[in-house]
């Protein structure tokens, strides 16, 4: 029982430093339920868990000198950077560097997306310039990544093409976890950067420089590569497209909006159709696949910042699964805005029965939906059910503009058979995209 202060004191020491996290104290009743004096710790120590934050110099001296000869470098950004509050670290390094810039659906934001040099998202619904560059690349900078299967795809496939790969991540446990890597660098994203980053500032002062022609020569392929337009949907004056709504929302908010998500379609094309050039503007749970967190990410959003633009893009699966804190935004008053990107579907679960089942569609339509405007306003918000392409940006301008202190749900009624581009199969390699309906 006189162990529960510091037992609590190194929960939070564990789920703090190093790579963050949830950690699980149990609580036996007889100890929840007895009093006793006692005294909180104001610092902890523990011999099992001492994170490493510093970077070994030896391992930078020798990432920078592949750095400086690569002929065609990537940088792979991930989730770790916004964590290490690292972004304006990382915008440096690539600025110093001109190397392409790709960044990880948690990564987002932690590289200004207004960027030429940033070729987008890689992965399995990443851009065909993300994806081409990472598997050609012959110099690869991972910083706060892990190389998950979302990203490589399949691992015997990544590693068919030779590369020299640089990681730099506080978990020394994500290092060579799935692909072999040459120079390892533990410690923290933000400071081991700023070293990097001094390190070539002297390098480049000295009047060493980065292999520019051959670099040149990489971004023309790169550019190549981009000319594709992956991103290029049908647009259409009789159905709502869903990356329109995104793209029509992005432009109103002059793209400085908080935005959460659940999960599903309307995720991806959140990622994809939303440019973020600030981190911690993009809120959602990554691969989880938790539905229902975005109604309460958004609130939790705008109570740590009060008056700030805040979008839920959700589905009309997603939404029911927390509605009820309509209630709760209601009795506090959250102006939250809920872009309900409305299918009639999973929409997720449909676009791969479509693709990989033949079109064997089972429990992946939704024909018992809500009114979901009546619903809104019977928790006492503003609804407006969206059917016209033409009548998506005066809605989100009300939304914003003329209802702009009250909760708007805005379901907008989209095609039902518009799937998420491009996309990598499960088992498939980086290359291997499906780019569109016609190479089904």
């Amino acid at each position: 029982m006189r162990d529960l202060a510091v037992t609590l004191k190194k929960a939070f020491h564990i789920a703090s430093p190093g790579r963050p996290g949830p950690v699980l104290v149990d609580i036996p009743k007889d100890v929840t339920r007895a009093q006793c004096r006692f005294e909180y710790p104001k610092t902890v120590s523990m011999r099992s868990y001492n994170p490493v934050t510093r970077g070994h110099q030896g391992q930078i001296k020798k990432a920078l000198g592949l750095i400086l000869t690569a002929e065609r470098p990537m940088i792979y950004a991930g989730g770790g950077v916004v964590l290490a509050e690292a972004s304006e670290e990382l915008n440096r390094f690539a600025e110093l560097l001109d190397f392409p810039v790709t960044t990880t659906l948690m990564g987002l934001g932690g590289y200004r997306s207004s960027e030429r040099k940033w070729v987008g998202m890689p992965g399995m619904h990443g851009t065909y310039e993300a994806n081409m560059a990472m598997q050609h690349c012959d110099v690869l900078i991972g910083i706060g990544s892990r190389f998950d299967d979302r990203v490589i795809g399949n691992p015997k496939h990544f590693a068919q093409n030779p590369r020299k790969i640089i990681h730099l991540d506080i978990d020394p446990s994500s290092i060579s976890k799935r692909v072999r890597v040459d120079v390892p660098i533990v410690g923290d994203v933000r400071e081991t950067l700023r070293e990097m980053i001094a390190l070539l500032e002297q390098t480049l002062a000295a009047g060493q420089k980065t292999n520019a022609a051959a670099v040149a020569n990489w971004w023309k392929q790169i550019d190549e590569w981009r000319g594709r337009n992956c991103l290029k949907y049908r647009s259409s004056d009789e159905v709502i497209k869903p990356q329109s709504v995104v793209q029509k929302l992005w432009e109103i908010t002059d793209g400085d909006a908080f935005v959460t998500s659940d999960v599903g379609q309307h995720q991806m094309w959140a990622a994809q159709y939303y440019p973020f050039d600030k981190p911690r503007r993009w809120i959602n749970s990554g691969g989880l696949g938790t539905m229902g967190v975005g109604l309460p990410f958004a609130m939790g959003a705008l109570l740590a910042n009060p008056g700030a633009k805040v979008a839920c893009i959700t589905g009309e699966g997603s939404i029911q699964m927390n509605i009820q804190e309509l209630s709760t935004c209601k009795q506090y008053n959250l102006p939250v805005k809920i872009v309900n990107l409305n299918n009639g579907y999973l929409g997720m679960v449909r676009q791969w029965q479509q693709i990989e089942y033949g079109s064997r569609y089972s429990q992946s339509y939704v024909d018992a939906l809500p009114d979901f405007v009546a619903l809104a306003q019977a928790y006492g918000h503003v609804g407006i059910r969206v059917e016209r392409p033409k009548d998506v940006e005066p809605a989100l301008r009300d939304a914003f503009g003329k209802y702009k202190d009250r909760l708007v749900f805005l379901d907008f009624i989209t095609d039902k058979t518009e799937n998420v581009w491009p996309m990598v199969q499960g088992g498939k390699g980086l290359t291997e995209m499906l780019l569109g309906s016609e190479d089904l």
